[in-house]
């Protein structure tokens, strides 16, 4: 399983570094507006994907060595139709989509959603290999299909449309292939899909007010500011959010260790030393996107893209916070206390609503990071509240100690040893 566990992580890193990639040579060569409305785009179909996971998430994993390939397979594909069929006339009167790219936004859902659906019951199988290489595919084809397409008739808009259809389309085409090898089996489709609401509906509401907390400021700041100070924003917290990949990767391996202990005590320990390691990795990833010259974002992003140091620094607490709460989170579903991660991200929620609507007409992508980092705030204090009068701990068990340098060490080897 270590190369599992290393594969995954680098998988994500490909990912995570991807994205920037094409962030930067589209705020360079199309312009902060332009990046803007890509991220509207993006999560515009982030939304659709939200409603489709409901009955093709991440259950499936649980699932799909109950119910079997094919009787999953078929019922996720169906109601992918029926949402992204919605999702077509639904997006632009709603507002989440911008004017003139709601079907994209379905289309591209639908292409992604196939793609995740055969990813994700390649993991209930796992395959974690042809999982990580499907999804590092994808990304490669995305970032080589953009860069062909700027250079095509020189730079647009819809070059970044054409290169998502061509990496949603191939990543769809090329995991259908690798699932067809594999094995199927059939069961009740009735009782299959009562099953997949079952696991899909919570989980869909604690993901949705995620999503909002996580991107309901860029509307907000569109809203009030535009699509270039949008864009800023968009190019900041993609940034910042790579501080996360190593807390992320660490609490899938909690998650998976605290469902398999009963003993409370070690559930503790583990949890905070995951904790400690989570944001000592965002502390550092954090402070050294502080440091930079400002000249070298603006040598990445373009000469528009000025004040993103700034940005990090005021988002700063904000990482930090949610580097804790990716332990903690993964606790509370370990011992099977999900609500306890709705009711926080429903706190974090309300932060930004309220705090956004202030802070963001009056100061734009700054307000949005200082709405950002109380709303994080606000939701890991919650957690943390909450796991001390679980698990007996206090604050003063936070704080780094003696016995925390040979946890540490148990608790990589146990990553290893997956």
């Amino acid at each position: 399983m270590t190369r599992a566990a290393i594969g995954t992580i680098g998988a994500r890193m490909a990912v995570a570094a991807a994205q920037l990639l094409v962030a930067a040579l589209a705020a360079r060569l199309l312009g902060l507006a332009e990046v803007g409305r890509m991220s509207l785009l993006v999560l515009a179909i982030a939304f659709v994907i939200l409603a489709i996971n409901i009955v093709g998430g991440g259950a499936l994993v649980y699932l799909e060595p109950r119910h079997g390939t094919r009787t999953l397979r078929w019922i996720a594909y169906g109601w992918a139709v029926l949402m992204c069929a919605i999702a077509a006339f639904a997006l632009e009167p709603l507002g989440l989509s911008p004017e003139g790219l709601g079907l994209h936004a379905a289309a591209l859902a639908l292409l992604e959603a196939i793609g995740t659906i055969h990813l994700t019951l390649l993991l209930g199988r796992e395959r974690f290999a042809q999982h990580n290489a499907l999804m590092i595919g994808r990304t490669l084809l995305l970032v080589s299909s953009f860069i062909a397409l700027l250079r095509i008739g020189g730079p647009a808009f819809e070059d970044y449309i054409a290169a998502l259809y061509f990496a949603h389309g191939g990543t769809a085409l090329a995991s259908a292939l690798v699932l067809s090898r594999q094995p199927g089996t059939r069961t009740d489709p009735t009782a299959a899909f009562m099953a997949m609401l079952r696991q899909g509906l919570p989980a869909q509401a604690a993901n949705g007010l995620q999503l909002l907390n996580y991107r309901l400021s860029y509307f907000l700041v569109q809203r009030f500011h535009g699509a270039a100070p949008l864009g800023l924003w968009a190019i900041t917290t993609q940034m910042a959010e790579s501080t996360w990949l190593g807390p992320k990767s660490l609490g899938t391996v909690l998650y998976a260790r605290v469902s398999n202990l009963d003993e409370a005590t070690r559930q503790r320990e583990l949890t905070l030393t995951a904790m400690k390691i989570s944001v000592a990795i965002a502390v550092a990833a954090a402070s050294l996107l502080v440091l930079l010259p400002e000249a070298v974002f603006t040598w990445v992003f373009g000469p528009e893209a000025v004040g993103i140091r700034r940005l990090v620094a005021v988002l700063s607490p904000g990482l930090l916070a949610m580097a804790a709460s990716q332990a903690l989170s993964h606790y509370m579903s370990g011992t099977g206390r999900v609500r306890h991660n709705t009711i926080s991200s429903g706190l974090a929620l309300l932060m930004t609503v309220c705090l956004g609507l202030i802070l963001i007409p009056a100061q734009g992508a700054e307000g949005a990071a200082l709405t950002a980092s109380a709303a994080y705030s606000v939701a890991v204090l919650y957690q943390a509240i909450v796991f001390n009068r679980i698990s007996g701990a206090r604050f003063a068990d936070y704080l780094p100690n003696g016995s925390d340098g040979e946890r540490v060490m148990n608790l990589m080897r146990k990553l290893l040893d997956r």
